[in-house]
């Protein structure tokens, strides 16, 4: 992998990750940007504890463009995009438009391919791990910023979901604190721990789902299963086997085998409701330990964490989607459709 920094017109950074140690990357920005001013808040509320990021500059953000104006194509000619040159394998660069910004943290995006009409699960083996190198080594460089504490890679993926840019890309989100679910799953970390002793709640979780029914799909270093409380219709965890506590601390074999396994999973996801369907709308969450000390949860470090990635679907059967209703919205009590032994075994029926 070759990593080239450079800088957009309005000052903001971009990344190109390159397969190829000898590709030059000097192109520049020719558009007549001024300086990005972004009115980034973090509010806290005092009832549940938890962090509220007010962003009204995010209101002009560029919303379903025609693929001719796609800001994340590759420039060509006189149609100038947020990547100034002609072509690329994957792209990092600063939100134009960040929920995130300053003391408050930082927001990117993460271009997958420059192929506009491609998907994730298009990409080849070599083009996965290298997406996979980059939310890498962002992990790594974001988690050095001062104002950072936890680094969240995802892809939103469909309409359905909220996208406004159907060119293949994701985010990653530099937060200023350890985020509520990232918190409850520590809470719940520490009390197993200090009621069994010492023994690792994802440890024990990950040897029942190995031992059950919910298996998805499983390889020498990575396996995936439906959560025996799946919250959504077609929820998929996916875990290497060996735990580590972020993306940083995944050794060779793990990266090398990791596109294989992802990729056959989100085929599968494309397949769940049949043929002629639309392309299945979906999360991929990436869920790495905080930066910060942990001291607020007792008994825990680092190292007890989990990195996994979390998969789901709000479309709960062919034509019909899952809404956050009274109960999920405002109490968060999901109520789930799908049983998730059914929808393992729906997601194994799939495989190619």
């Amino acid at each position: 992998m070759k990593k080239t920094s450079t800088r957009l017109a309005d000052g903001r950074e971009l990344i190109y990750y390159d397969l190829r140690d000898d590709t030059v990357r000097d192109a520049v920005d020719r558009r007549p940007l001024e300086r990005t001013h972004t009115t980034s808040e973090i509010r806290r509320d005092p009832l549940l504890g938890d962090q509220v990021a007010i962003a009204s500059h995010r209101q002009g953000r560029t919303y379903h463009p025609p693929a001719d104006q796609c800001p994340l194509c590759p420039t060509q000619g006189d149609r100038l995009s947020e990547i100034p040159d002609s072509s690329y394998d994957v792209v990092v660069f600063e939100n134009r438009f960040p929920s995130l910004a300053g003391d408050s943290g930082r927001c990117e995006v993460v271009c997958f391919t420059s192929d506009h009409d491609a998907s994730f699960a298009s990409l080849t083996e070599e083009q996965a791990r290298l997406v996979l190198d980059a939310w890498t080594d962002r992990t790594s460089e974001l988690s050095h910023l001062p104002s950072v504490e936890q680094v969240f890679c995802f892809e939103n993926r469909g309409e359905e979901i909220g996208v406004t840019l159907g060119h293949p890309h994701g985010q990653i989100y530099a937060y200023p604190f350890t985020t509520p679910r990232t918190a409850l799953m520590l809470r719940s970390l520490a009390a197993h721990k200090e009621a069994t002793g010492g023994e690792n709640l994802f440890d024990t979780v990950l040897e029942r789902e190995l031992a059950g029914e919910r298996v998805v799909l499983e390889g020498e270093h990575w396996v995936a299963f439906v959560p025996y409380a799946a919250h959504w219709p077609y929820e998929v965890h996916l875990y290497p086997k060996r735990r580590v506590p972020d993306l940083l601390g995944l050794d060779e074999a793990a990266r090398s085998e990791f596109p294989k396994v992802y990729l056959e999973l989100l085929r599968r996801f494309d397949r769940i409701f049949g043929e002629g369907e639309p392309p299945t709308p979906y999360i991929a969450a990436w869920h790495q330990a905080p930066f910060g000390t942990l001291e607020e949860f007792d008994g825990v470090t680092r190292d007890d964490f989990a990195l996994h990635l979390e998969l789901f679907t709000i479309r709960r059967t062919s034509g019909k989607l899952k809404f956050l209703a009274g109960s999920e919205s405002g109490m968060s009590v999901f109520i789930n459709d799908v049983p998730p032994e059914r929808a393992a075994e729906r997601l194994r029926e799939v495989a190619s």
